[in-house]
């Protein structure tokens, strides 16, 4: 499993942190290559910014036999600094920028743009998966035109093989200029043959043959698939000979099967050069060059890319056949201005997921640790203990318990071993615990919809409205008045805070079976404290779920992107004001008076909510009856029903799907001009790109004409087709079979059936029903699970070791510094499930070591990179 995440630093001007901190998950989430980024022109000797966090998280699936591949992106945008050359006529003081992230040369993020400074904040956050293969991952920081197109201002760009050079530490990458020489991607599939020819006299000669077969994943031109065609040349020190394919329409993998001819030595009888068009040489000085090209028609042709093979690798074998990568031209060697810099923090891990067999044991074992006594010795909570200062290392291990139900008995039985190192009543879960981080995980993949219902109303009138909250008398600007800035900020808190306590029927239950066992727990640690039940559930509740979310709404998809300055401001003295508010200790009727707040019907919403949200479920549930958005974003739509294929099918409109329905507008905002309820919905599936001759196309086939949708990127198509399978897969008369292709001119073109009623040709996409429609692949969260013990096996010999030691000399070790970490209540059960853990992990490897091998150098999987000799 290849994960990327990607965090684009919240980092303020001085270094310190102002992001909230809090990662946030969708339905999917895996492996994370952890990009940290903030633009900037300092010394690259810098120290680590201190408090870094990676808000969220990208999936690329690749079925390879019985082993899976998966890759995933998460992170948030940039900060910038000294952006543009530094001196000369092209330094422009008032930028207007905005910056990308690409897959090769697909564009999958965009941040809003920031108005007139060559240092701008952009600190938006981004998830994705990542669907398909990529050679690079590029940022790109644009300048915003205004009557022109917009203008590249540079780039950082890292390979994929070169990830994982820059694992777990930050780096300062320079802006590189962005030269369209330099901006290629896809792959050639190439065969070269050396043969011996007798001409009439008798006489030897040799003949290079060059095949171009094929090639995949060209760039789009222009948002649509290229018309490419490829040279191929011989070159040598005195030589230069060229020749073209046929130019392919509309296709980003063109099949060329074209085979040229090259003479490379000259007939023994022929003595004089000038008799002979080619002059003696060494074969081992030439090599084919091959580039493809756009066909640009009445425009310039566009270059795609190029890929470069010595004759002599023939020396040894009579036949070469290969795929490359293309290169840039001129391997992308450009001169380097001082553009400004970007500092990047990556981690990037690849899993490979076995057959579900093959993690019986280590899932076995992890869904036993909520009955082992004590929970210490479970194999969950000994993965928590080895591996507490890796924030992603307790996910997995909440997903997969959460999958199988038995995640509230194991937070229960961790939570009981906290609150018995609790002493005071108003520490209760203040803590970076692993009971805290399996609740606030949890909270975070259950609690999404609750946010969306609950603070999205509020949150979107704070933002548009934009009124000045600041009653910090050092940031006043000139002009504001402190008592209208107060009363509008007590306005927003009491809207915020009513949102919060009036919403707990929406409450997952889930939740309320947590919060209801934390309150009996809390209560039961603390007998004689009356207000611990409350400050209990309101701890995680306000504190650590709505507060965060109040302060950064883009994490948690409430919000499209980072607010600006001001908003973000307001926001901070919401998000403070309501973790005051719910810490029932600072309940205090002298502060509820300073900010004119009436206590006692505070203090009655307060207790109210937090039992309604503790309650058992099973007594009382009730339905959420209204809308809420999962997604809305511009699309090009097919005209339903046209029977031939045309560029005037497709019309811009704005696709919105809720938890009810599937509409598409003209623009954003007006009626619907198509609703198709959600219930009505059979199927969900990706289109060939040969149905249409366009990328990212997917349908949705319902009760009438099927819906055909080109997405703006192959993640957003992804994202499309993961939301509507989630909110359509329940229904009853969904569809086992469908046509990945469309029906023109009286025949399907995958198939060629003729009826339009003609039963699918593929069956359908598998859609697991998960708890709390997650959709969660417990073989990837047990590989990933396998991968931290495997990335930890020396604390776990340790903890081997101190289980040992303690059980030998009755008492803690002479080497108590080395085990304090360690949790060992019961020295001999956690020594036996050490040793269990140390044997499954043996086992996985074997079964890695047999089933995942690495794909031959010079293959489609592993193409080779750069010129070859």
């Amino acid at each position: 499993m290849n994960l990327v995440t990607c965090h684009i630093a919240d980092v303020d001007r001085q270094s310190s942190i102002t992001g909230s901190g809090v990662q946030s998950f969708l339905w999917c989430s895996s492996i994370y290559i952890l990009v940290g980024i903030r633009c900037c022109a300092v010394d690259p000797g810098a120290n680590s910014l201190p408090g870094w966090r990676f808000p969220r998280c990208f999936t690329f699936v690749n079925q390879r036999s019985t082993v899976r591949a998966r890759s995933m992106m998460r992170g948030s945008s940039c900060e910038g600094k000294n952006l543009g050359p530094c001196s000369g006529p092209n330094r422009q003081r008032d930028l207007c920028t905005f910056c990308t992230i690409s897959l090769d040369q697909e564009e999958v993020f965009r941040t809003k743009v920031f108005d007139k400074s060559l240092s701008p904040f952009y600190g938006e956050d981004f998830y994705f998966e990542i669907p398909r293969p990529f050679q690079c991952l590029s940022f790109y920081v644009f300048a915003k035109g205004v009557f022109q197109r917009d203008l590249p201002v540079g780039k950082v760009s890292i390979r994929k093989e070169e990830l994982c050079k820059f694992s777990g530490k930050e780096h300062w990458f320079g802006l590189q200029p962005v030269d369209p020489n330099s901006e290629v991607q896809g792959k050639v599939h190439l065969e070269m043959r050396l043969n011996e020819l007798i001409i009439e006299n008798g006489s030897m000669c040799q003949q290079l043959l060059v095949r171009i077969i094929e090639c995949q994943g060209l760039p789009l031109i222009s948002g649509q698939n290229c018309d490419p065609y490829a040279t191929v040349s011989l070159v040598g020190p005195a030589r230069s000979d060229q020749k073209k394919t046929k130019v392919k329409k509309k296709t980003s993998d063109p099949q060329f099967e074209e085979t040229f001819n090259f003479e490379v030595t000259r007939p023994n009888s022929y003595t004089k050069k000038s008799n002979f068009q080619v002059e003696e040489e060494d074969i081992e000085k030439l090599e084919i060059k091959v580039d493809l090209w756009n066909n640009g028609n009445l425009a310039q042709d566009v270059f795609l890319g190029e890929t470069r093979v010595s004759v002599k690798i023939l020396r040894n074998d009579h036949i070469h056949r290969a795929w490359y990568l293309l290169q840039p031209k001129g391997n992308g060697k450009s001169k380097t201005d001082d553009l400004g810099s970007l500092r990047l923090n990556v981690t990037y891990t690849e899993d490979n997921v076995l057959p579900s067999a093959c993690y019986t044991p280590l899932r076995t074992l992890l869904l036993k640790s909520p009955d082992i006594k004590p929970i210490s010795a479970s194999a969950a909570h000994i993965l928590g203990d080895i591996c507490r200062e890796r924030y992603e290392a307790v996910l997995p291990v909440v997903r997969l318990l959460l999958h199988h139900s038995r995640l509230v008995p194991f937070v229960s039985a961790i939570t009981v071993l906290e609150l018995e190192n609790t002493q005071e009543a108003n520490t209760i879960f203040r803590g970076n615990s692993l009971a805290t981080r399996c609740i606030d995980d949890m909270m975070k993949i259950v609690g999404r919809s609750y946010l969306t219902v609950t603070l999205k109303p509020v949150l979107d009138e704070i933002c548009d409205s934009n009124k000045t909250c600041e009653i910090d008398p050092i940031k006043l600007k000139e002009g504001d008045n402190v008592e209208v800035n107060k009363e509008n900020l007590q306005g927003y808190v009491q809207k915020v805070f009513s949102s919060i306590t009036q919403s707990s029927s929406s409450c997952p239950p889930l939740m309320c079976d947590v919060f209801r066992s934390l309150r009996h727990m809390a209560s039961k640690r603390f007998p004689d404290d009356p207000h611990v039940q409350y400050s209990a559930v309101s701890s995680f509740v306000f504190l650590r779920f709505f507060a965060v979310a109040v302060l950064s709404p883009h994490t948690f998809q409430l919000r499209p992107h980072h607010p600006d300055l001001e908003v973000s401001r307001t926001l901070t003295l919401i998000s403070k004001t309501i973790q005051t508010l719910g810490s029932w200790g600072s309940l205090s009727k002298n502060k509820l008076v300073c900010m004119n707040v009436s206590y006692q019907p505070l203090q009655h919403a307060y207790q109210s909510s937090l039992v309604y949200i503790s309650r058992s479920t099973f007594k009382l549930t009730v339905p959420i009856s209204r809308d809420y958005l999962f997604c809305f974003r511009e699309i090009q739509k097919r005209a339903q029903g046209r029977k031939r294929i045309g560029k005037r099918n497709f019309k811009k409109r704005w696709l919105r799907v809720t938890n009810r329905e599937l509409s598409y507008h003209k623009h954003r905002g007006k009626e619907a001009l198509c609703i198709i309820p959600v219930k009505n919905i059979r199927a969900v599936e990706k289109l060939y790109e040969s149905a249409f001759n366009r990328k990212n196309m997917f349908q949705v086939l319902h009760s009438e004409k099927p819906l055909y949708v080109q997405a703006g990127n192959c993640v957003e198509a992804s994202e499309w087709v993961e939301v509507l399978s989630q909110v359509s897969r329940c229904n009853p008369d969904r569809l086992g079979t469908f046509h990945p292709s469309a029906h023109v001119a009286g025949a399907w073109l995958c198939c060629r059936s003729l009826s339009d009623n003609q039963p699918g040709c593929k069956p359908c996409t598998p859609t697991l029903l998960a708890n709390l429609q997650l959709d969660i692949d417990c073989d990837r969260e047990t590989e990933r699970i396998f991968s931290l013990l495997t990335s930890s096996y020396s604390k776990l010999q340790k903890m081997e070791d101190a289980c040992a030691s303690i059980a030998v000399y009755q008492g803690p070790p002479r080497e108590q510094d080395d085990y304090s970490l360690f949790t060992i209540q019961d020295p001999k059960e956690t020594f036996h499930t050490v040793q269990q853990i140390t044997h499954i992990l043996e086992e996985l490897q074997r079964e890695h070591d047999t089933r995942s091998g690495t794909a031959q150098y010079g293959s489609q999987e592993n193409p080779i990179v750069g010129k070859t000799s």
